[in-house]
């Protein structure tokens, strides 16, 4: 009897935990499938690079949902996803089951990130999300991703795609620059970094040489090429000026974000503002609503501390998270699956 009652623990123990794995991530309904049109022929692959993890794995597949959604050409598209190293196997593996579940067609590819690569040089911010590993992937991209995609586009996790991607795929980087962006230059750029940057003898001559004068840029989406950025060494670059903040004086608040404008602020190929209305989660500490930006839009970005889908699920939305409601793939209790078909 005893062993009986030992073996039902051991099941129920067994259950218990198998539930608990099942219960790590949320289910995710199946999406549209879309296909070529009839212009594609000869259409070149379009390379996107996000990040993936169980906090944002909502965000990234409403973000994908978009892309395809507008795409002239979506089988043209791959997504390189990156995982941090950090995950364990049955986590990572409940990720990409349910990006399968998602998109049982889509051509993705998942890389690991060695989030040992960062956690030395990464210093508390103003917001607890901007300091996770995962964070800093897109400065590793062009040791991550294979040597065979030349150019990519980092895409963030908390963002919607509401026009062709493929216009912003072919924006012309000259030949010299290796990151376009859209910049912003009525922003505030010296409020990005300490005074003790900018009463530094020698840190501030970092902007002399630039092609113009520094703005700031949003690095939820860049055009990269990645060629030119091992040729540049950018990646060592970058963690140089986080081994400043790290080891010599705290210059800056804002995780990954100041050390690009430390190495590509006034060296960015400009991209219209249409591609990125940012700042849509509100400010990196109170999240409050704000509306679009003036002229037209193709990519709304809910950079910010208030993300749609937990504004959503609060029942506290902003008026400007409808928008991102419909490419919300997240399956509910006693729901329907043909719900999507406001976006197919």
């Amino acid at each position: 009897m005893r062993l009986l009652a030992a073996a039902a623990a051991a099941l129920l123990l067994l259950l218990l935990a198998t539930a608990a794995a099942a219960a790590e991530l949320p289910e995710f309904r199946e999406a549209p499938a879309f296909r070529n049109g009839a212009g594609c022929a000869g259409a070149p692959t379009i390379h996107i690079a996000m990040t993936l993890d169980g906090t944002y794995l909502r965000g990234s597949l409403a973000g994908v949902l978009s892309v395809l959604r507008h795409a002239a050409c979506p089988e043209s598209i791959a997504f390189h996803f990156v995982a941090s190293s950090a995950s364990p196997p049955r986590r990572l593996a409940r990720l990409r089951a349910a990006l399968a579940a998602a998109f049982p067609t889509l051509p993705a590819a998942i890389h690991r990130f060695d989030a040992r690569l960062v956690r030395g040089r990464i210093s508390s911010s103003v917001r607890r999300a901007l300091d996770q590993p995962l964070n800093y992937a897109r400065i590793y991209l062009a040791d991550i991703l294979p040597r065979s995609v030349p150019r990519v586009l980092y895409l963030d996790s908390d963002l919607l795609v509401v026009d062709d991607v493929a216009l912003l795929w072919a924006t012309d980087l000259g030949p010299r620059f290796a990151l376009a962006a859209p910049e912003y230059c009525n922003a505030n750029f010296t409020s990005y970094f300490t005074d003790a940057f900018w009463r530094h003898p020698a840190y501030p001559a970092v902007f002399a040489n630039r092609s113009r004068a520094p703005c700031y840029f949003n690095t939820g989406v860049m055009v990269i090429d990645l060629d030119r950025w091992r040729a540049g060494d950018y990646t060592a670059k970058l963690e140089y000026w986080m081994d400043v903040q790290k080891q010599e004086a705290r210059i800056y608040e804002l995780g990954s974000l100041p050390p690009f404008l430390l190495v590509f602020a006034g060296d960015v190929r400009a991209v219209q503002h249409r591609w990125n209305q940012h700042g849509l989660g509100g400010d990196n500490v109170a999240g409050q609503c704000r509306e679009l930006h003036p002229g037209p839009v193709s990519l709304l970005h809910w950079s910010g501390k208030g993300k749609p889908w937990l504004r959503l699920d609060a029942g506290r939305p902003c008026p400007l998270d409808a928008l991102w409601a419909p490419y919300d793939l997240l399956r509910r209790q006693g729901a329907r699956d043909d719900l999507l078909a406001a976006v197919a």
